[in-house]
C-alpha cells in the first residue's frame, strides 16, 4: 500500500472503528457493573423481583413460582432463577451452584461471556439468591446499536474527506514537479489554501517561477554574447585580410584596434558582471563622500560628452556619506552617466542631481534623448536587453553598463528606477545613509 490517501482513509478509519466499538463496548461494561451496585435502578429491579418470586414460593409454592416467573418472562423477555442458600433451583430442581459461587466471587464483567446476561441477587437473610437472565439480542455485535453503525459510516466519510483534503494539494504538487522536471517550466500549483500544504505548493511556484526566470536570462545571454562576440571577430577577421593585402595598412590596423578595444570592453563588462553577482558578504564596507565621487566622475565624463556633441550639467549637489565598495559604486554611478551621454542629442545637456533626504541619498541623471517606451522601462536593467534590435549597436552599448548599476546599487540594499522624464529618460539611483556614530 504506498498510497498516501489510502494508508490516511485506512488509519483515520480504524481509529474511528476502535474508538466507537471501545466506546460502545465499555458502556456496556458499565452498564453491567452498574448493575451489581445495589443503589443502581437495575439492582433495585432484580431485588424487587427477588422479593417477589420469594413470596410466590413461600405463599404459593413451586406453581406460585412458576406463575410468577411465567410473567416475568412475558413481561420482560427474560428468565429468573430462584434456588436456595446452596444453589439448588427451587422450580426445576437443577443444580445452580455453580452460578452461585461465580455470584459470591462478584464476577461484575458476565457480560464478556456467550450467553445470557446474568444479574444476581441475594436475600438480606442469606436463604434465597434470585438471577436474573436476560438474553443477548446479536452475539458478536451485542454492543453495537443502529446509532452506533449511523455514526460509524459519518466517521468513515469524514475521514474518507479529510484523506481527500490531505492529498489532493500533494498530488497537485507531485504533478506540478513531475511537469517541471519534464522541461515544462511555465508548470505551476497556483494553491489557494492557507494551511502549511498551501505554503510549500507557493513556495514551489516562486522557486519555479525563480528558476523559470533565470534559465530564460541565461538563453538571452548565451544568445546575445554568441551575437556579440560574432560581430567583431567577423570584423576583426575581415580587417585582418583586408590588412594583408597591404593596402591603406594603417587604416586596416586602427579598425583591428577598434575591434579589439571592443572585445575587451565586452569581456571587461562581462567580468563586473561576474563580481556583482558573487558573494555578497565579500563586499567592502567603506565610508564614502558620495557628493565627492560624483563631482569627479562628472568631471570625467565631461571629455566624452564633448566628443558626442554634449555637455555635463551639476544641478545639486548635497553632501551624503554613504556605506559602501567604492568601485562597485563608481562602476554604477559612471554607467548611468555613460548611458545617458550615448543617447542624448546634440547640443544638449545631461544633468545630474544628487539629494540628502531622510530615506538616504538619491542621484538622479536625466537626458533629453527619445526617453523609453513605458513597457521597457523595467527591462532596460536586464543583461543585453534593446529596446530595439539595433540601438546599443548604433551607439556603441553592448547593454550591460545598466544591468550592472542595478546589481551594485542591490547589493548596497538600494534601488533604481528609470522613467520618462519628457523629453528623455531620467535614471533615479537611491542609497541607504551610513549608520552615524554611537
Amino acid at each position: 500500500m504506498n498510497s498516501l490517501f489510502a494508508k490516511i482513509l485506512l488509519w483515520f478509519g480504524c481509529t474511528m472503528l476502535i474508538t466507537l466499538v471501545g466506546s460502545a463496548f465499555i458502556s456496556a461494561l458499565n452498564l453491567n457493573r452498574n448493575a451489581s451496585v445495589r443503589e443502581s435502578p437495575a439492582a433495585r429491579l432484580v431485588t424487587f423481583q427477588m422479593e417477589e418470586a420469594r413470596a410466590a414460593y413461600e405463599t404459593g409454592g413451586r406453581p406460585g413460582l412458576a406463575a410468577f416467573l411465567d410473567t416475568l418472562a412475558r413481561v420482560y423477555k427474560a428468565q429468573g432463577v430462584l434456588t436456595d442458600e446452596r444453589g439448588r433451583d427451587l422450580l426445576t430442581g437443577e443444580d445452580r451452584s455453580g452460578m452461585v459461587r461465580r455470584a459470591r466471587r462478584g464476577l461484575g464483567y458476565s457480560m464478556i461471556r456467550l450467553g445470557p446476561l446474568t444479574m444476581a441477587h441475594v436475600a438480606d437473610d442469606g436463604r434465597y439468591w434470585f438471577f436474573y437472565l436476560a438474553p443477548r439480542p446479536n452475539i458478536g455485535m451485542w454492543f453495537l446499536t443502529p446509532d452506533h453503525l449511523f455514526f460509524l459510516a459519518a466517521a468513515v466519510l469524514l475521514c474518507y474527506w479529510l484523506a481527500m483534503h490531505l492529498t489532493s494539494p500533494v498530488r497537485a504538487l507531485q504533478k506540478a514537479v513531475e511537469r517541471f522536471g519534464g522541461g515544462d517550466l511555465a508548470a505551476r500549483v497556483h494553491s489557494t489554501r492557507g494551511d502549511e500544504l498551501g505554503q510549500v505548493a507557493r513556495t514551489f511556484d516562486q522557486m519555479a517561477g525563480r528558476i523559470e526566470t533565470l534559465v530564460d536570462a541565461e538563453r538571452r545571454l548565451l544568445l546575445d554574447i554568441s551575437h556579440e562576440l560574432r560581430s567583431p571577430l567577423a570584423r576583426l577577421g575581415v580587417a585582418v585580410e583586408l590588412a594583408r593585402s597591404g593596402e591603406d595598412l594603417d587604416a586596416h590596423l586602427n579598425r583591428i584596434q577598434k575591434e579589439s578595444d571592443r572585445l575587451n570592453a565586452l569581456v571587461g563588462e562581462l567580468l563586473q558582471v561576474t563580481r556583482a553577482e558573487g558573494d555578497p558578504a565579500s563586499l567592502r564596507q567603506n565610508p564614502l563622500r558620495l557628493d565627492e565621487l560624483v563631482a569627479q566622475l562628472a568631471d570625467d565624463a565631461r571629455l566624452e560628452a564633448a566628443a558626442r556633441g554634449c555637455r555635463i550639467e551639476i544641478a545639486r549637489l548635497a553632501p551624503v556619506t554613504v556605506l559602501g565598495d567604492p568601485e562597485l559604486l563608481r562602476r554604477a554611478v559612471e554607467n548611468v552617466i555613460r548611458n545617458a551621454i550615448r543617447y542624448a542629442p546634440r547640443d544638449s545637456a545631461v544633468t545630474i542631481g544628487l539629494d540628502s533626504e531622510g530615506s538616504g541619498a538619491r542621484i538622479t541623471v536625466r537626458d533629453t534623448g527619445p526617453g523609453v517606451p513605458e513597457e521597457s522601462l523595467e527591462r532596460i536593467f536586464d543583461a543585453f536587453y534593446r529596446v530595439d534590435a539595433d540601438r546599443n549597436r548604433g551607439s556603441g552599448g553592448i547593454g550591460l553598463g545598466l544591468s550592472i548599476a542595478r546589481r551594485a546599487i542591490q547589493l548596497h540594499h538600494g534601488e533604481i528606477r528609470a522613467r520618462n522624464a519628457q523629453p528623455g529618460l531620467a535614471v533615479e539611483l537611491e542609497l541607504p545613509p551610513a549608520p552615524g556614530p554611537a
